[in-house]
């Protein structure tokens, strides 16, 4: 029997990928248009978007609206370890500010840090019925878009890979360095286990969905471009939640990674 032959986009994703892994297009490079790889191997305009999605589905390109595509800072994905990457250690290795530092400290690359918005305001439902806060109440919310990069000295080098919106109980964080931008090593985690309120339990759950229009901006990503939407509930030995937070992550640069023990019998 022939061997049959790869289609068109799996052959032309075959080849710039090739041209990814052998550095001649470097992290951070700048690829061909559509419109440009339209032309150049003579397909249609709907064939070379397809042939870039291909791409971003294994990870090493990334698109942003408006600037077109580039390769990714880091070859394949980011792995969230779900199990270990809030073990105290995990989350201040090498002077982390917390467990998405860890991660990005481990691939070899950096986080870039831009500026955190922090205030007291009251909080979406489901949160305040976590805090088991009256609906009039407000909590403390640190919200940021986080940056990955490899240049240490070029602020606007890098992408934002996920938006992170965390509330605190106004009773438990007020006043505290839970407020200010810095939040010391091992973050607010650490802070708060400072504070007496440790966090020893924790509980999250993963929906994949499209992003708003605002969050699309934030991430510089498609709107047609799915993301993970994760909601992280951490409560104290005593069972008070202390912390809720609200992720989103590009499905195509994301990857999610468990590991528990089970009963013998």
């Amino acid at each position: 029997m022939a061997k049959k032959e790869p289609g068109k986009i799996e052959r032309i994703a075959a080849d710039l990928r090739a041209k990814i892994e052998s550095g001649k297009y470097p992290p951070g490079a700048k690829l061909p248009s559509v419109s440009e790889l339209q032309a150049a191997e003579g397909i249609a305009f709907q064939t070379a978007r397809d042939v870039f999605r291909a791409l971003e589905r294994d990870g090493l390109i990334v698109t942003r609206q408006g600037k077109g595509s580039f390769v990714s800072p880091f070859i394949g994905k980011i792995t969230r370890d779900g199990t270990g990457r809030y073990q105290p250690a995990a989350r201040s290795e090498g002077g982390a500010r917390g467990a998405f530092e860890a991660e990005l400290n481990r691939l070899g690359l950096v986080y870039k840090r831009t500026p955190t918005e922090i205030g007291r305001a009251r909080p979406p439902r489901d949160v305040a019925d976590a805090f088991e806060l009256h609906h009039s109440a407000k909590a403390i919310y640190r919200k940021r878009a986080m940056k990955a990069g490899r240049d240490t000295a070029d602020a606007d080098e890098g992408f934002v890979v996920q938006l992170a919106t965390s509330w605190f109980p106004i009773d438990v964080a007020g006043g505290t360095p839970i407020e200010q931008q810095d939040t010391g090593p091992g973050g607010s985690k650490n802070r708060l286990a400072d504070l007496g309120f440790a966090q020893r339990r924790v509980r999250e759950s993963i929906e994949v969905r499209f992003p708003t229009s605002e969050e699309a901006e934030a991430l510089g990503i498609p709107e047609d471009r799915q993301v993970y939407e994760l909601v992280h509930l951490a409560s104290t030995a005593e069972d008070r939640v202390v912390e809720v937070a609200v992720h989103v992550m590009p499905a195509n640069i994301w990857r999610f990674s468990y590991t528990w023990e089970l009963d013998a019998n």
